[in-house]
């Protein structure tokens, strides 16, 4: 039990909190342990969000499809982590992403209703939720200004920050490489041109059909170049 409200405490949305305000809580909110095998599937795409569920032990890979199935983006994430805790709230209350044990995974789930209570009962857990949501929607306004005047790379990266989580690890768009230049706009030389300087930089990788991401950190660094120029 103690192992438990450790792990409990590392979670994102529940850091700074006592050891005995998390008993506290644990006694008061109804938490559901769920356990999942490897290739076993956490979330569907399209799914309401009803609860949020947090990974406590193993790891999970989210993917995103675009609705032609043209381009998909995945990620990992490993426990301590939450899966798409954005969408628990607001107009789209359907996960945009279909979440895979990979590895043998526990989650914890907990009602909306109840995730509400436990926010409304302390500020911290308040400031870390709100915290989330913030980091989130300012990723979105750099991106779009590099969307609308940044360099290839700045809009290469922009996508791949806006699909992925702050802690998403191991991070592939694949996509065929005629698809990803017509969806940006450029020609081929263009767009193989980022790619190679990109690859030379240390942002990604990349072979036919799919790009490998090498540091997403590293990607945020070219948005925040791109508004502090």
């Amino acid at each position: 039990m103690e192992k438990m409200y450790e792990i409990l405490m590392g979670l994102p949305l529940f850091n700074g909190v006592s050891r005995e305000r998390m008993i506290e809580i644990v006694g008061n909110t109804k938490f559901h342990f769920l356990k999942y095998l490897e290739g076993e599937t956490i979330v569907s795409e399209g799914t309401p969000c009803t609860h949020i569920k947090f990974i406590i032990s193993g790891s999970a890979r989210l993917s995103i499809t675009n609705v032609t199935g043209r381009f998909t983006v995945s990620q990992t994430l490993e426990a301590p982590d939450v899966i798409a805790p954005e969408f628990l709230f607001g107009m789209s209350n359907t996960y945009p992403c279909t979440a895979i044990a990979s590895s043998p995974t526990g989650i914890l789930q907990i009602d909306k209703n109840d995730y509400l209570h436990i926010l409304n009962s302390d500020r911290i857990f308040l400031y870390n939720f709100l915290n989330t949501l913030s980091i989130k929607a300012q990723k979105g306004t750099e991106g779009i200004l590099a969307l609308t005047t940044g360099a290839l790379d700045q809009r290469l990266a922009y996508w791949i920050i806006a699909l992925t989580q702050r802690s998403g690890k191991d991070i592939t768009m694949t996509c065929k490489t005629r698809d990803l230049y017509s969806l940006f706009g450029v020609q081929r030389s263009s767009f193989m041109a980022t790619l190679d300087s990109m690859k030379a930089q240390g942002y990604l990788d990349y072979e036919p059909g799919i790009i490998y991401i090498k540091s997403r950190q590293r990607l945020l660094d070219i948005l925040h170049t791109s508004t502090d120029s």
